[in-house]
C-alpha cells in the first residue's frame, strides 16, 4: 500500500511540475515490483545506454551540483540460524572463544568488520606502510615475526584474522599486459582505442587499466612460512567487507560513468579473478547484470562472497547497475539505502524533493535475494541511521535545511518499516532547523543526537512499532558525533564542546549567535529514567582544532566495561593565550600539544577518570612540533589490549604498557620498508 501511495504521489508531481519528468520505454525502467519478484537485468549494451541517459537526464543539476562523487559500500554477512538478531552489539566485544583480548568495535554483533590491526591473543597483526607486520606480542620478548611485501601494484588496507587464516584486503592496480609486435595503425594515435607501444605500434583490443580490489588469504599458523593459499580480485574500488566465521564478503563500486557509450567492451563490463578457478579474469555478460529501477548513479555495484573453509568453491560475483550510499546488514537481511532527488520544476533545492529508497535483500549461507524496496522522505546520515529488530526496519532520515526559516527548515524523522517494507509507524519533525549528529539504535529503544547551537539528546521508544514516540530529551552545549553503548541504562557520547557567541549591531543590539566547536567532548549518559535522561560525567580534552579519527571512524575506539577501560586516539590543540577576550577564545584554534591515546577509567560511578597518556613522539618531536601537527609515522592509530597489557600502535613502534598503572613494559621499533 505505501509503494503505491508513493507511486500516485510520484505521478501527481510530474503533473504539477508541468511533466519535466522523461518519459521512457518500458524495456528501460520497469516496475521494480515488491516481495521476491527479481530486479530487472540489463541485457543488452543498448539498454545499459538507455539506462545511462536516463540517469544522466536525472543527474542533470543547476549550479554545477555534483552529485554522485560519493562512494557506497554493502555491509554482507553470512546467515546463522543460531545466532538470534539484535541491534545493538557487544561493545567492543572479542570472540567468544577469547575473552582476553581486544577484538574490533563493530555495529552489529558477531559481524566482525576489517580494520588496521587485529590480534589472536597471542600474536599482533598491522597493515604498515604498504605492508603486513606480524608480532609476537609477549610483552617482555615483543619482536616482528615476519612481515608480508606486496608488490607495489597491490596496496593493503585492512584485515581479517582467524585461527587458521590471514586475510589482506587492499587495492590492486594490474600492470599492462606483455605486448607482442602488432600491426602499425596509420594515421594518430589514440590512446582509448589501443595500447601504443614503444614503437608507436597500436595493439587491439586496447587495454583497459580498471583498479580492483584483491583478497589475499595466508595459512598463518606457521608464523616463520606463511603461506599464500588464495587470491580473490574484483573490478572497482573499495568500499567495504565483512566476515562472518569462515565466510568473507567483499564489496566495491566501480564508477562507469556516462561516457561509456565510446568505450570498447573490456571498459563497460565488470570483471573478477579467483585463483582457484586459475589466472584468467572473468567478465560478467549483461545479462548477469542487475540493476535498481530510478537509479542515479552510474556505478557497478559488485559483490562476492567465498567461504574460507572450503578452498575448492570459486567465488561467487553479482553486480548491479545503480546502487546506493549506505548500507546496513543484520545477519539475515541486507537493506542498501540510496537517496533520490526529486527536482521541482527542474530545480533542486538542496534537502527539498530529498527521499531515501531502500533495498532489501535476504542472506542466505553468502548468497544474497532481492526482496522488495521501501522508501522515506529525507536523507540518512551513515550506516548507523538504520537497524533491524525484531522483523522491523528502523530508519532515522533529515529532511530541509537548516538556513531556512519557513516550512523548508531541517526537521528529523525516524520511520518503522515492516518485513515487506511498508510504513508501519513514524516520528516526525523532531527538533526543527537542526540536523542529525549521531543516531544508536538499542533493542526497543533508539537515541537520536540532534545539533545547531545545543544537543539534544532524545530518546525514542521504539516498542511498539506502531506508534514509537519520543520520551524525553536533554539539551547540553555541544554535540555527538558518535553513540555507544555502555549497558542497557548508560551510553556514551563522543564529540565536540560547543560554545554559543552572540552578533550585534552597530547599536549594540543582539542579533543572532553562532555555535563554535572547540575541544574534544566525552559523556556519559543516564537514561535509566528515560524521561529524564540525565548527563552525569562530561570530559572535555583540549581546544578548538583537537581532532580523533573516532569522531569519523568507530573501529578507533577501545572499550571493555569489565576491565573499566576506554581508550581512544586523540591529536590535542589548546589554547595558550587566556587573555583573549571569551569571544575571541571560542573562535580561536589552539595549538599543537599532544598526540597519542588518552586511557581512561570508566565506571557509572565514578565517571571518567584519566588512567594516563601514552605517545610515540619523542621530546625532539615535541620541540620541532610548533603550532601545528600532521600524518606522522609516530602518531598513535590504534589500542588493543591483551589479557592486564595494553598497546599502542602506530606505523613506527609499539609500546606496551600495563592496563592498571601504565606501568611502561616495552617498545618494539617497527622497520620501514626501505
Amino acid at each position: 500500500m505505501f509503494k503505491r501511495l508513493v507511486g500516485l504521489l510520484a505521478v501527481l508531481l510530474i503533473i504539477a511540475t508541468g511533466g519535466w519528468a522523461l518519459a521512457v520505454s518500458e524495456d528501460v525502467s520497469p516496475d521494480p515490483g515488491n516481495g521476491s519478484d527479481p530486479l530487472p537485468v540489463v541485457g543488452s549494451r543498448e539498454n545499459l545506454e538507455k539506462l545511462l541517459e536516463k540517469a544522466q537526464d536525472k543527474a542533470s543539476q543547476p549550479f554545477g551540483i555534483r552529485l554522485f562523487d560519493r562512494g557506497f559500500g554493502v555491509a554482507m554477512v553470512a546467515k546463522d540460524a543460531a545466532v538470534a538478531t539484535g541491534s545493538a552489539a557487544a561493545p567492543g566485544s572479542a570472540p567468544p572463544e577469547a575473552e582476553d583480548y581486544s577484538g574490533t568495535n563493530v555495529q552489529v554483533a558477531g559481524v566482525d568488520e576489517a580494520d588496521l590491526v587485529k590480534t589472536d591473543g597471542k600474536y599482533i597483526y598491522q597493515v604498515n606502510r604498504g605492508r603486513v607486520v606480524i608480532v609476537n606480542a609477549d610483552p617482555q620478548q615483543m619482536k616482528v615475526e615476519s612481515i608480508l611485501d606486496f608488490e607495489d601494484s597491490f596496496q593493503p588496507l585492512e584485515l581479517y584474522v582467524d585461527e587458521q587464516y590471514l586475510v589482506v584486503i587492499g587495492n590492486y592496480y594490474p600492470p599492462p599486459p606483455v605486448l607482442e609486435p602488432g600491426p602499425v595503425k596509420p594515421g594518430p594515435i589514440e590512446p582509448d582505442r589501443g595500447f601504443a607501444t614503444p614503437d608507436m605500434r597500436v595493439i587491439y583490443p586496447p587495454y583497459y587499466a580498471q583498479s580492483m580490489v584483491k583478497a589475499v588469504v595466508y595459512d598463518h599458523r606457521d608464523k616463520a612460512d606463511l603461506k599464500k593459499v588464495r587470491e580473490v580480485e574484483v573490478d572497482g574500488n573499495y568500499v567495504s567487507s565483512r566476515k562472518i566465521d569462515d565466510a568473507l564478503y567483499l564489496v566495491t563500486n566501480r564508477y562507469l560513468g556516462y561516457h561509456i557509450m565510446n568505450e570498447a567492451e573490456p571498459a563497460i563490463l565488470p570483471g573478477y579473478r579467483d585463483s582457484v578457478a586459475g589466472d584468467g579474469r572473468r567478465t560478467l555478460d549483461y545479462g548477469e547484470i542487475r540493476y535498481f529501477p530510478d537509479f542515479y548513479n552510474p556505478n557497478y555495484l559488485l559483490v562476492a562472497g567465498f567461504n574460507l573453509a572450503e578452498p575448492d568453491e570459486i567465488v561467487q560475483v553479482d553486480a548491479y547497475l545503480g546502487a546506493g550510499e549506505e548500507i546496513y546488514a543484520s545477519r539475515d537481511n541486507l537493506y542498501v539505502a540510496v537517496t533520490s532527488y526529486q527536482p521541482r520544476r527542474g530545480l533542486l533545492v538542496q534537502g527539498q524533493g530529498q527521499e531515501t529508497w531502500v533495498y532489501k535483500f535476504a542472506l542466505l549461507d553468502g548468497k544474497i535475494d532481492y526482496q522488495g524496496y521501501g522508501t522515506v522522505p529525507g536523507r540518512i546520515l551513515n550506516q548507523f541511521s538504520m537497524d533491524e529488530y525484531k522483523g522491523h526496519f528502523r530508519i532515522a532520515t533529515t529532511t530541509g535545511d537548516m538556513w531556512r526559516e519557513d516550512e523548508g527548515t531541517s526537521k528529523n524523522n525516524l520511520y518503522i518499516l515492516n518485513d515487506q517494507l511498508d510504513l508501519v509507524g513514524s516520528i516526525e519533525g523532531i527538533a526543527p532547523g537542526e540536523r542529525i549528529y549521531s543516531v544508536r539504535f538499542m533493542g526497543d529503544r533508539a537515541y537520536m543526537v540532534t545539533f545547531k547551537k545545543v544537543d539534544p539528546l532524545f530518546v525514542l521508544d521504539l516498542k511498539d512499532p506502531a506508534q514509537p514516540q519520543v520520551l524525553g530529551a536533554l539539551k547540553i552545549p555541544g554535540y555527538s558525533d558518535y553513540l555507544h553503548p555502555y549497558d542497557e541504562n548508560y551510553l556514551i557520547g563522543f564529540g565536540k564542546d560547543t560554545v554559543e557567541v552572540s552578533h550585534k549591531d552597530h547599536l549594540g543590539r543582539v542579533v543572532g549567535s553562532t555555535a563554535y566547536y572547540q575541544g574534544m567532548k566525552v559523556a556519559l549518559f543516564d537514561v535509566t529514567d528515560v524521561s529524564n535522561p540525565k548527563e552525569l560525567f562530561v570530559e572535555i580534552i583540549g581546544d578548538r582544532g583537537t581532532e580523533s579519527e573516532l569522531l569519523h571512524n568507530h573501529r578507533a575506539l577501545l572499550f571493555s566495561r569489565e576491565k573499566e577501560l576506554l581508550a581512544f586516539p586523540v591529536t590535542v590543540m589548546e589554547v595558550k593565550d587566556q587573555a583573549n577576550s571569551f569571544e575571541d577564545r571560542a573562535i580561536q584554534y589552539g595549538e599543537f600539544t599532544f598526540q597519542g591515546a588518552y586511557v581512561y577509567r570508566l565506571n557509572p560511578e565514578q565517571g571518567f577518570q584519566l588512567r594516563g597518556k601514552i605517545s610515540h613522539l619523542t621530546k625532539e618531536d615535541y620541540a620541532k612540533a610548533g603550532n601545528y601537527w600532521y600524518g606522522s609515522e609516530s602518531n598513535v592509530e590504534r589500542i588493543i589490549y591483551i589479557g592486564d597489557h595494553l598497546y599502542t600502535l602506530s606505523q613506527g613502534k609499539i609500546m606496551v604498557h600495563t592496563i592498571i598503572g601504565l606501568n611502561h613494559l616495552n617498545t618494539l621499533n617497527i622497520p620501514s620498508s626501505e
